[in-house]
């Protein structure tokens, strides 16, 4: 799977025991993972070392999976975001490989998933503008053979967030 992340490794970050103390590092890390380990550790209330610890254990069980910069997108020119619905025909192993791998290798696609319903795939998509969007359009239906594709440009972002709710 995509980043290294295999079933196995999903299956076990499931069965992880968090309590409260945990929960709170979490949601530390979340908002702010710069934080020095004293510094976590005097805000979910722990001494140093049992909270390094705590954080080494959320890492090696899969729970944390990284740790990241945010960028503002329209400071660095990707401000538009594009929604992308793909319907098709082929729902053979062989086509999703070449699918997926074809998707991603374009960097401008942040997000992929496969739905149940009406749609096959969504995909996210961050670029400049409608033409840089057209560029990339054209990159994804040289990918793989599609029935439909759908684009949906996001007019306003509301919400957006990448803390998970503990």
């Amino acid at each position: 799977m995509e980043n290294g992340h295999s079933f196995e490794r999903r299956f076990l970050t499931r069965s992880v025991s968090l309590d409260a103390t945990d929960r709170r590092i979490l949601a530390a890390l979340q908002r702010d993972a710069t934080l020095s380990v004293s510094g976590l550790s005097e805000l979910v209330g722990l001494s140093p070392t049992p909270c390094w610890k705590r954080v080494k254990r959320l890492e090696e069980s899969g729970v944390i999976t990284g740790r990241v910069a945010l960028v503002d997108r329209d400071a660095v020119g990707v401000g538009v975001t594009v929604f992308v619905s793909i319907r098709t025909a082929a729902h053979e192993e062989g086509w999703f490989d070449a699918f997926a791998a074809g998707v991603r290798r374009i960097p401008e696609i942040v997000e992929f998933y496969r739905m149940a319903g009406d749609v096959d795939y969504l995909l996210k998509v961050v670029c400049a503008d409608i033409a840089d969007y057209d560029r990339i359009y054209k990159q994804l239906i040289r990918v793989a053979k599609l029935h439909d594709v759908s684009s949906s440009f996001a007019m306003e972002q509301i919400k957006y967030t990448t803390e998970v709710p503990l």
